[in-house]
């Protein structure tokens, strides 16, 4: 074999010399003779041949070039397709690319729906996920630091819920659809099917996530009958309005527990209460006189103003009063009487017990013409009775404490001047928040970023176009938020309430009446504004937000969709302490 291989090789290598050698030949050649007459016949053919070859290559070009004209051959190429960036082949890829996302985000949808109707059957699991709720009605202040206790009967998915994220898959399922059928589309002409089974009107599905709240058919509650010349001086101190109407709004319930007529406090002691309240209305809920003003006590007493008694449900300090205002008191010509706690033992606590109405009779029934029992804001006192909607006392109205009726037409006007009948309502407090919500257990400051983002799944649940904001932040923080709270490519605008134009009427009847500017008014005329509309979104910790609160559960006007800002998430950066 090997020899065989060896001949192979060798006969391979004499083929290549033979084929080599004439080549190197015709290099070694002797310069051309004139009289070599056979080798001068070899190059005249070969001289022959190769001019051939050059006359060829340049007729031919010529040639094709006169058939490409005569016969339109270039309508041949028309069928050759350019592979180019925007080619049907690659849309039909870039929408198939979008489906799949489309289709995982209706897989996590489902998913989500799932473990919600999961957390209805088996509400004692660990893995049940919250759902938003509406806000409590209980008090909140920002200097208390409460922490709300949201209603269980919100954790599980509803119904209603059920049927609207139903319709949310469905409209996800036609948005997979459109999507991979857009590489089709010839012109403005799409090939969707046209089956008429399989047409949903998305319009006409009668779904309403966030429909109002139904108020309670019964409630708990008493009759407010005063006695004769019996009166209880109400006396706030702590924080701004909102505080001042929680106390006054639980001193409405210690007047008609003791029979006794309210004395709302001197605007030198106070704020102004008749420029933001509307008191004639309180009394014709009772279709008595119920409350009176501290002009009204006046008039009656002349110089004998006095309070005859202090029982002080807050222990320390007594009544929640200090020395500055025991002197303001006196200034006003009120003479007052001791200053005993009703429970002297408290004084030791941080913060307030919870009473009954059994614990409070028997300490603050007394026969004294004016009794007092100090600011009321801190007293946890029959918590869930008191923040009822519509209150614990029995009346006509829907509410008893409201806005004057000046603030409730200008809000109404604000409303169909810049509003309309479909939008959000957004309290966005931010001044001085950020310490007291970060001394919080779970502090309630959110990021800009974070809290577009919680604004945008509302404005998605609620299908809202527009949002009130009543802040007050600087112009450097709405204007980001603003630029960031964009949905479907749309930016959802902010509105906030302008500052005072002639040429605007909405705002005509404050400053006919000389209410226009007062900062009061301005920010129960806000209240009224976020009361009024279809969704409600509020700061946590805020007396402001449960203010509004308490107008929308009175006003019937709450939704199952109101909720505090990124309700049931922690911010995601939060600041060390000082």
């Amino acid at each position: 074999m090997e020899r065989d291989r060896s001949s192979s090789s060798s006969s391979d290598e004499e083929e290549d010399r033979r084929t080599l050698v004439p080549q190197n030949e015709v290099k070694s050649r002797h310069p051309f003779c004139a009289f070599e007459i056979g080798d001068l016949a070899a190059r005249i053919r070969r001289g022959f041949w190769t001019s051939k070859r050059y006359l060829l290559a340049i007729c031919l070009p010529l040639v094709l070039i006169l058939l490409f004209f005569s016969l339109d051959l270039g309508s041949l190429f028309n069928g050759v397709s350019i592979v180019r960036a925007d080619s049907p082949g690659d849309r039909m890829w870039e929408s198939e690319l979008q489906a799949l996302y489309l289709l995982r985000n209706q897989q996590l949808g489902l998913l989500k729906l799932w473990n919600r109707t999961l957390s209805a059957a088996h509400p004692g699991s660990e893995a049940s996920p919250s759902t938003p709720s509406v806000p409590s009605n209980s008090s909140n202040s920002t200097t208390s630091g409460k922490v709300v206790d949201l209603p269980q009967s919100f954790n599980s998915v509803s119904f209603e819920e059920f049927r609207s994220a139903l319709l949310e898959q469905i409209k996800l399922n036609k948005q997979i659809q459109t999507t991979l059928l857009s590489p089709h589309r010839v012109g403005n002409t799409s090939s969707e099917l046209s089956d008429d089974n399989m047409g949903f009107d998305l319009s006409g599905s009668g779904i309403d996530v966030c429909k109002k709240v139904e108020r309670p058919k019964e409630r708990k509650t008493i009759e407010w009958k005063p006695k004769k010349d019996r009166y209880l001086f109400a006396i706030c101190l702590s924080g701004q309005m909102s505080n001042h109407l929680i106390c006054l709004e639980k001193h409405m319930f210690f007047a008609a527990l003791l029979g006794r007529t309210l004395i709302l406090p001197s605007s030198k002691l106070d704020y102004q209460y008749d420029r933001v309240l509307d008191i004639d209305h309180i009394n014709q809920c009772f279709d008595r006189k119920v409350v009176i003003t501290f002009e009204e006590f006046y008039e009656m007493k002349k110089n004998k103003m006095r309070i005859d008694r202090f029982i002080c449900y807050v222990a320390s300090p007594p009544c929640y009063l200090d020395e500055e205002h025991t002197k303001r008191l006196e200034k006003l010509g009120i003479s007052l009487g001791k200053i005993e706690a009703a429970w002297p033992e408290d004084a030791k606590l941080k913060t307030q017990k919870k009473r009954v109405v059994d614990d409070i009779m028997p300490k603050f029934l007394s026969d004294d013409e004016v009794l007092a029992i100090g600011d009321m804001f801190y007293a946890d006192v029959e918590e869930e009775w008191v923040m009822q909607p519509g209150g614990p006392l029995d009346h006509k109205c829907k509410m008893v404490i409201q806005p004057s009726r000046l603030i409730i037409l200008t809000a109404q006007r604000f409303v169909q001047t810049f509003l309309g009948s479909n939008y959000i309502a957004l309290h966005f407090r931010r001044h001085g928040f950020l310490k007291f919500c970060n001394v919080k257990k779970e502090s309630c400051f959110y990021p800009i970023p974070q809290a577009a983002e919680c604004i945008l799944r509302m404005v998605e649940r609620a299908n809202a176009p527009v949002i009130y904001l009543s802040t007050d932040a600087a112009d450097s923080e709405t204007n980001l938020l603003q630029s960031m709270v964009v949905f479907n490519d749309k930016p959802v605008p902010l509105v906030k309430r302008p500052d005072h134009n002639s040429a605007e009427k909405w705002d005509a009847l404050l400053y006919r009446n000389h209410m226009g500017g007062d900062s009061q008014v301005e920010a129960m005329l806000d209240k009224t504004i976020c009361a009024l509309s279809n969704v409600f979104i509020g700061a946590s910790g805020s007396t402001f937000t449960e203010d509004i609160i308490r107008l929308r559960g009175g006003w019937e006007s709450a939704s199952q969709c109101d909720e505090y800002l990124c309700q049931g998430e922690l911010p995601n950066y939060i600041a060390e302490l000082q």
